[in-house]
């Protein structure tokens, strides 16, 4: 699924990174030093959800792709503090191509 939801994004002009997502415990933001702490273990990406989702749908036996949509950039050297009212505008304005990705790759299953 990875692969075709890759070749769609591509067809469409959809921009789609790879990169090591990490899943931390939430409701809660990093600080600095936790976010310099998963930068050098290898982490591109850090958040709350996909990961408990992908391991649910794994012990169903049930097919899974994901993608995240990073509504927030953390810079540990320059960190400002999050808005919440940005963070869901950035979601918001991911919701469109990501509808269209998953209803091509829904109809090509």
């Amino acid at each position: 699924m990875n692969s075709l939801l890759t070749k769609i994004a591509k067809a469409k002009k959809i921009k789609l990174n790879k990169g090591v997502y990490v899943a931390v415990m939430g409701p809660n933001l990093e600080t600095r030093a936790e976010y310099r702490f998963l930068q050098r273990i290898g982490a591109d990406a850090v958040g709350m959800s996909t990961v408990p989702e992908a391991l649910v749908a794994n012990h169903m036996s049930l097919p899974c792709c994901a993608i995240s949509v990073l509504t927030d950039d953390c810079d540990p050297d320059n960190l400002k503090p999050a808005v919440i009212s940005d963070i869901i505008a950035t979601a918001g304005k991911a919701e469109g191509k990501l509808t269209e990705l998953y209803v091509e790759l829904i109809s090509k299953l």
